[in-house]
């Protein structure tokens, strides 16, 4: 199948996301080099997040959060969009928080990773058929790591993206659109960590990765070690200019993100030098392309 071309104030691009802040350690960059050049970019945020805990030790006092998590991480959401110059949504699930303990404790009822898929993922299927993405860029089948909602961000993606088309599926919510592209986001991939350790080395600084890169990876900002990846990277872009943009994107999430924690420990122009991309895997095309890629619309302009 071969694609029609479209100029990039045509473009549009839809990422999908479980909770507020993960738009802004997963791709921010590259949303917002896209929306820069002209792409209608937008993001899916499936959950309010209020079942997140404070990660930031400054913000430990604040009373909003404390009083009202989501109303406050609803605020930190429209700061972020604002500042990658993208739109965004809620899908308006409740957050399914992160059950520990050994045995886990069951997840709250009606949260979104106990909805059934088809349920789960129709707003999510309205909103493709309404902004009429090209893309979509979601986690891989693990979540990026085991939380229960990324694992149903994904579900649903891959959902809408099989199902929107079909206008035998999911009857009387907006005329039917079939994306053209889907790619899971590689934001904690080994390769850049291994590069980031490295250049931090190479400077005579300390690596907060040094110690578990081992193991594969520096565990992520909520303390978990993703496995292995299954997916290999395909697509690399090219977006050093924005990592500032993803940075301050990343401080007005206060609540979930500690300036002077794990997101900051390489400056920006050292990331530049090291690894100016973010990665991503093409899972499924519906149009011809060529890899490895260095656009996510490769085959579409």
């Amino acid at each position: 199948m071969t694609a029609s071309t479209y100029p990039p104030a045509s473009l549009r691009l839809l990422a999908v996301h479980a909770h507020p802040d993960d738009e802004s350690s997963k791709g921010a960059a590259t949303m917002a080099m896209y929306a820069a050049s002209g792409v209608d970019v937008m993001v899916a945020t499936c959950t309010d997040g209020s079942r997140g805990d404070i990660q930031n030790p400054a913000m430990e006092t604040a009373p909003h959060p404390k009083r009202d998590m989501a109303g406050a991480r609803h605020l930190e959401m429209a700061q972020a969009a604002k500042v990658l110059g993208i739109r965004q949504r809620w899908l308006g699930f409740v957050d399914s928080g992160l059950p520990e303990g050994d045995p886990l404790p069951p997840l709250p009822p009606g949260s979104f990773a106990l909805q059934p898929l088809e349920r789960a993922a129709a707003p999510l299927v309205r909103l493709v058929r309404s902004f009429r993405p090209h893309v979509i860029l979601s986690y891989d089948e693990n979540g990026g790591y085991p939380h229960p909602d990324h694992i149903m961000a994904h579900r649903v993606a891959v959902e809408a993206f099989d199902a929107a088309g079909d206008p035998g599926r999911y009857a009387g919510i907006g005329e039917p659109w079939m994306p053209s592209k889907l790619y899971y986001d590689r934001a904690f991939s080994p390769e850049r960590f291994r590069a980031l350790h490295f250049a931090l080395e190479e400077a005579g600084l300390q690596s907060p990765y040094a110690e578990r890169l081992a193991a594969w990876l520096e565990t992520d900002a909520e303390g978990h070690t993703p496995p292995m990846p299954k997916h290999q990277t395909t697509t690399q872009i090219d977006c050093g200019d924005y990592f500032e943009a993803r940075d301050d994107a990343l401080r007005a999430h206060r609540t979930q993100v500690d300036p002077l924690g794990f997101f900051f420990a390489v400056s920006a122009e050292m990331q530049r030098r090291a690894w100016p991309w973010e990665d991503y895997t093409l899972v499924k095309s519906r149009i011809q392309t060529q890899l490895p890629e260095k656009d996510l619309f490769a085959g579409l302009r």
